[in-house]
């Protein structure tokens, strides 16, 4: 009968297994992160569509009419973004002249400027206050925004001066949600009439079968749209 010997594999592998495992436990949350975004971004890709049921609307947030929202924070600073609906008509965009901490904004005066291959928009602050904290990751990983605008996708934190009295017209919950599905239509009567005037070949395809808007419209729109969109939905509140 032979004889029997047992062999501790670990007593001579253990080190290189537990390293193999500290690399997987790594690994693998970050993996999963990254997968998680891809996900995203491919299904919305996939999609090609915007519609009212894409949209994302929390409904403890504040909205202004010129696509930004605010929402005050226990620690007394309010978050400032662009709401998903601006962002789906766009695409992906990069910011430029963004404010440095320290600086102090009036609501209506402009905030920043978003950028698609040259083609621009202003931004305008939906409150006043001081600027305390910029989120420069935004540009550097531009899924923060388009993944989680009203999360890790804000842009600015302020310090607000007049929060009640510039809040209080602004829409909230139900109103919110209703008022951005009218924007959704209005988006497209403005995409109809814009076209006409300013490219009028006629294989410019922005609408999907069915009637539904290509999500990211706007980027395949050139310059004049782009200017007629500031000037119907993003004007600031201080021009008449």
């Amino acid at each position: 009968m032979e004889e029997f010997s047992y062999h501790n594999i670990f007593a001579t592998k253990g080190v290189e297994y537990l390293a193999i495992i500290a690399f997987l436990t790594l690994l693998i949350p970050f993996w999963m992160l990254l997968n998680k975004q891809a996900k995203a971004k491919n299904i919305r890709k996939a999609l090609g569509v915007l519609s009212a049921n894409m949209l994302r609307i929390p409904q403890g947030l504040f909205y202004s009419k010129n696509h930004t929202w605010t929402h005050l924070d226990k620690s007394g600073l309010a978050k400032v973004g662009l709401d998903d609906l601006l962002l789906h008509i766009t695409g992906e965009v990069k910011f430029t002249n963004l404010k440095n901490p320290g600086e102090t904004i009036k609501k209506g005066e402009l905030l920043t400027e978003i950028d698609q291959n040259g083609k621009l928009l202003q931004i305008f602050s939906p409150i006043s206050g001081k600027i305390i904290s910029t989120n420069e990751e935004i540009n550097e990983t531009p899924d923060m925004l388009i993944n989680d605008p009203y999360g890790i996708g804000w842009v600015y934190k302020i310090k607000p001066s007049k929060w009640m009295a510039e809040t209080n017209s602004y829409y909230m919950a139900e109103d919110a949600t209703s008022w951005s599905i009218q924007e959704l239509e209005r988006f497209k009567d403005f995409l109809a009439v814009s076209i006409k005037n300013h490219s009028p070949e006629p294989s410019m395809v922005i609408m999907q079968d069915g009637g539904e808007l290509r999500d990211g419209s706007l980027s395949e729109m050139p310059n004049e749209i782009w200017r007629d969109f500031q000037n119907s939905f993003l004007k600031s509140p201080t021009e008449k």
